[in-house]
This record gives structure tokens, sequence and C-alpha cells, in this order.
């Protein structure tokens, strides 16, 4: 059988004709893109490194909102349970470029300005580092302080008056 009598799609028959057209058709965009081949990450890997980065910065108590936080203070009870170090963060994720948010309680005590602008240096130098992704925007969420009184004591409520 001859290719005559096989009719052949217009696509494959380019193909044929141009091999090299396919590496010149591929646009490479960005350090994951490479003539061999394209590495893909997870939201949850840009998630992982920017919570670590957050959590490495002085004057961040904890990460996340209310009923997060009480989750894992319940979770960090069990043995040999794993923290969530992504808590608290949320990512939106191109091929090239990550934006991030990020929920944090501040210390008593710290500046928030400067928490705030050292949590955006850090992610950005760890994220772009690490991943080859442009961060476009970090945001932050301050959602509370940490006052000093509330480490004393923790697992007894306080008493104005004693019963008797």
């Amino acid at each position: 059988m001859s290719n005559a009598s096989n009719p052949q799609t217009a696509p494959k028959k380019s193909r044929e004709e141009n091999p090299q057209n396919e590496h010149e058709q591929r646009v490479l965009r960005g350090p994951l893109q490479t003539e061999q081949g394209i590495t893909t990450l997870e939201d949850t890997v840009v998630a992982k490194i920017a919570g670590v980065a957050a959590r490495d910065v002085p004057g961040v108590h904890d990460m996340g909102n209310a009923a997060r936080r009480a989750f894992s203070a319940v979770t960090d009870r069990i043995p040999n349970s794993q923290t969530n170090v992504a808590g608290g963060i949320s990512v939106e994720k191109g091929e090239v470029q990550t934006a991030i948010d990020v929920t944090v309680v501040v210390e008593y005590g710290a500046s928030i300005v400067d928490v705030g602008n050292a949590i955006r240096r850090n992610i950005i130098d760890q994220v772009e580092g690490t991943t080859g992704l442009e961060v476009i925007e970090v945001n932050v969420n301050v959602v509370d302080v940490h006052l000093p009184q509330e480490d004393e004591n923790p697992s007894q409520p306080k008493r104005e008056i004693d019963l008797q």
C-alpha cells in the first residue's frame, strides 16, 4: 500500500513535510519550560513554600483565621501529626506567575508594617528562588494580635473571685 491510497490529515502531512516546526512552534515561557520538557507545580507546593517563609519572619505568632488556628491547636496535640505549613496561605498560580494571600496573627509590640513587609520580602525571595515563578503580589491580612497574657495558663479559665 502506498501513501496515495491512504489519505493523511493535514496536521500529520505538514509534520512529515516539516518535522522541526513542532519545536519552533513551542514557545518557552519561564524557567519551568525547556526544550527537554515542562515542569509543573501544584498550588500546594507554592503554598507550603510561602507558609514556611512567612512563619520564619520575626513577629509572626500564627497563621490563618480563627477556625484554622483552632483546628491546628487540636491536631497539634495528636502524637505524630504534621503541622499544616500551608495554613493561612492562598495561592493563585499560572504558568509563570503567582499571587499569594497570607493571613497572620502578629505578636503584640511588633510593627505590623515591618512584619508585613518582611513577610512579602521573604515569600517573594523563597518562592521565586525555589520555583522559578514570578511573584506578582503578596497580600498580607493581619487578623489578630497575640497578647503576652494569652499564654499564661491557657488551659484554666481566669476567675475574678473564688467560689465557696
